[in-house]
């Protein structure tokens, strides 16, 4: 109801964006569907009109409360999603549901996109310090992913720079 554009348009866009502000909807929509749907997008509280402004306030401190950053259920790169629940990454027409240490190097790869993670980095992220895996694992995993992009022909891929590491940009 905004001239330009909907309040959800604007919270999808900040969010795909990488935008990690916590977003409160103030809207005249009251609808359970429309809770659900804004709650979904990703704004982390949903308040119909009329208010009472002693409730705004209290929400409002709830907010800064909570954890810095907002990760959203679904993280979005390119035309590839991400859904952190299910752990299914999701192309245009087709999905798959990722082992679990698939799953961790991807979303460590998305939500650090265009930074260079090394070898070493990702072992000790996602195996752990005490692990006895090799860096050869680390290789292994990557070309899973990189396998995956491939069938979901992703408009992203896993770049690597000679002993510096990996990260994932959106190819053009």
């Amino acid at each position: 109801m905004m001239p330009q554009m909907s309040g959800m348009e604007v919270l999808q866009k900040l969010r795909q964006k990488g935008c990690t502000t916590p977003i409160l909807l103030l809207t005249a929509k009251t609808e359970i569907e429309d809770r659900i749907q804004g709650l979904d997008m990703g704004a982390d509280d949903y308040l119909p009109k009329p208010f009472a402004m002693g409730e705004l306030l209290a929400r409002v401190r709830a907010m800064l409360r909570r954890k810095e950053n907002f990760i959203p259920d679904i993280i979005k790169c390119g035309n590839i999603s991400l859904n952190r629940q299910s752990y299914e990454l999701s192309g245009e027409k087709q999905s798959f549901i990722l082992s679990k240490l698939e799953f961790q190097l991807m979303e460590l790869l998305m939500l650090n996109q265009g930074k260079y993670l090394s070898s070493e980095d990702l072992l000790v992220k996602i195996w752990g310090y005490n692990t006895d895996a090799e860096l050869g694992t680390v290789w292994v995993y990557i070309s899973y992913i990189r396998k995956r992009l491939a069938a979901l022909n992703a408009n992203v891929a896993v770049q690597a720079k000679r002993n510096i590491g990996y990260t994932l940009e959106v190819v053009e």
